[in-house]
């Protein structure tokens, strides 16, 4: 079975300059610390995934779609990164303060991949919150990743700490993150 990797990446849009970031040893460690997202599936699972991903991204509300039939199954932790354009940061934050994150989630991708732009999100966010989403951005790009969404989980049945760009299909999101 072939397996293809669709995502967006920061070279789809133009080049702004960036300081020198050194990329952790723990990559997943340093996610699991630093990032700032909102929780998606079982809250009592102790099998988390961490996704970094940019509200303007198509490829992450495709894995945002695959990943609804394992929230019984694990932890989806949604870190939103501004990579995309000048939206990601705004509807990021409107994600982020949410009072149903999940749900506003699930329109929000619905209307991505519909073609209609995503959630309409105020330019105004608390700054705690802007700030959230440029560090997410930061520890992304120290990651060495170039494309969302960027998947981080260690394998249920291996233990072993499990990293993928793009997009997949529900079975190979299973098999990936070992809760097939």
């Amino acid at each position: 079975m072939a397996v293809s990797a669709a995502g967006c990446s920061k070279q789809d849009t133009p080049a702004k300059p960036e300081a020198a970031v050194t990329k952790p040893a723990q990559p997943y460690e340093a996610v699991a610390a630093q990032g700032k997202g909102f929780t998606a599936g079982s809250m009592m699972s102790n099998h988390t995934v961490y996704v970094l991903f940019d509200p303007q991204c198509p490829h992450c509300g495709k894995l945002w779609e695959a990943s609804l039939p394992l929230h019984n199954k694990a932890k989806f932790v949604w870190i939103p990164v501004a990579i995309m354009n000048p939206k990601s940061s705004t509807q990021g934050a409107a994600l982020l303060t949410a009072a149903n994150p999940v749900e506003a989630m699930t329109l929000h991708e619905k209307s991505i991949l519909a073609g209609a732009g995503g959630m309409s999100a105020s330019a105004s966010a608390p700054a705690e919150i802007e700030q959230a989403i440029k560090q997410n951005t930061q520890l992304f790009t120290s990651l060495g990743s170039d494309s969302v969404p960027y998947l981080l989980a260690k394998n249920a049945r291996t233990g072993q700490v499990v990293t993928r760009n793009g997009a997949m299909e529900t079975a190979a999101l299973a098999e990936l993150i070992g809760v097939n």
